[in-house]
């Protein structure tokens, strides 16, 4: 079996949900063991097969976190941000944060499903173009779209700067000036550049669903998060 190593003070931190400084004092104070041994370096590396225990309590390594997210609007999806709030600032209290990304993007002023892991393979499966994840979008528009749209849609438009067509996408209307569209790609600002070739301009934007999972805003409102299932993980990444 496969051991992996990672420094004490990381592990305390991540597996605990302590601070660095709280960790530190704990060392300082002889609160950390490993193999019956009170270390008070944050600094040794421990493997996975190390017996750690932290005031005479077993630390069981943190395992790796799928979550999803009900982003709001005026979020900006990256770690450190200027101008804006960012998603991060929403998972504040969650153990282990500084190892958490965001599976793909969403733009400051577009809503909605958004994954974050610290599964890098699972979230490279998830972005794969091959695995071809359909995206679900709902959009309010500036103006009742063109008659067509759903053939031109599923033919694949040029956008600008680009050398491919956009892949086949579907369109259902809701209203003259609201749609429900449905991607396979993760092109920078695509939904919006589409509807842009379409003569057309969004007013909002919102992700409803990837894959098979469709965003429950009863459950998870704006703002909240929360674990994705076993199941739900497993079925997101074989897909």
């Amino acid at each position: 079996m496969t051991q992996t190593t990672q420094r004490l003070d990381k592990l305390l931190c991540h597996a605990k949900g302590l601070s660095r400084s709280e960790v530190k004092k704990g060392l300082h104070q002889g609160w950390a063991e490993v193999n019956g041994v009170v270390s008070k370096k944050g600094d040794i590396k421990v493997r996975s097969t190390d017996l750690v225990l932290w005031q005479g309590v077993r630390v069981e390594p943190l395992g790796s976190q799928y979550l999803m997210l009900n982003k709001p609007v005026g979020y900006e999806v990256t770690r450190v941000s200027q101008h804006h709030a960012t998603v991060f600032d929403l998972l504040a209290e969650l153990p282990g944060l500084d190892r958490i990304q965001p599976v793909g993007r969403l733009d400051v002023e577009t809503s909605g499903l958004l994954f974050l892991t610290d599964d890098g393979q699972w979230a490279h499966r998830l972005m794969s173009p091959r695995h071809h994840q359909p995206k679900v979008y709902l959009a309010e528009l500036a103006e009742p779209l063109v008659e067509g749209a759903e053939q031109r849609l599923a033919e694949g438009l040029w956008l600008k700067h680009e050398k491919e067509k956009t892949r086949p996408a579907s369109l259902e209307r809701l209203s003259p000036t609201r749609i429900r569209l449905t991607v396979t790609e993760g092109r920078y600002h695509q939904v919006r550049r589409m509807l842009a070739a379409l003569n057309n301009r969004v007013l909002s934007l919102h992700r409803e669903a990837i894959g098979g999972l469709v965003l429950d805003e009863t459950q998870l409102p704006a703002g909240s998060w929360c674990s994705l299932s076993a199941d739900e993980v497993a079925d997101l990444g074989s897909a």
